[in-house]
């Protein structure tokens, strides 16, 4: 008898998004269960540049030599929640380079061969849930 192994990780994920139903197709830093998957998921392939912490790298605003920008802060002091769901959701899954202008030199890589619609959704749903309420209304407002 052959023994199938998941990686825990999977299984965790399988388990976290079955907690919030398939119908998770927005950010929503109200469902702690999106929030909680989101913030791991954010540990295992956000932080890296944006930081645990979510404050990005330093300088964030100045270009590097190759022309691309450090990745900015997700917390209130960067700018990712002047930017409505559907950007963000798309900026995440395709990647600067999918998003962004031609002119625009983008170091960030796409994520939707590694995470799931599902997931980013997560992701996103936790970044929001570390803005503070005033940030959390204004962009609220950006996606009516």
């Amino acid at each position: 008898m052959k023994i199938l192994r998941l990686p825990l990780i999977s299984i965790a994920a399988a388990v976290a998004l079955s907690a919030c139903g398939d119908s998770l197709d927005r950010a929503d830093a109200t469902n702690s269960e999106a929030v909680a998957l989101g913030q791991k998921l954010y540990a295992e392939n956000c932080a890296e540049c944006h930081q645990a912490d979510l404050s990005g790298e330093p300088n964030w605003r100045e270009a590097k030599a190759d022309g691309t920008l450090p990745a900015p802060p997700h917390d209130d002091s960067g700018h990712t929640w002047h930017h409505d769901d559907q950007l963000l959701f798309k900026y995440t899954k395709l990647g600067g380079a999918g998003v962004a202008p031609p002119s625009f030199k983008s170091a960030m890589p796409g994520f939707g061969d590694t995470l799931s619609d599902h997931e980013i959704w997560a992701v996103l749903s936790y970044i929001k849930s570390r803005w503070s309420l005033k940030a959390q209304a204004r962009q609220a407002g950006l996606n009516k």
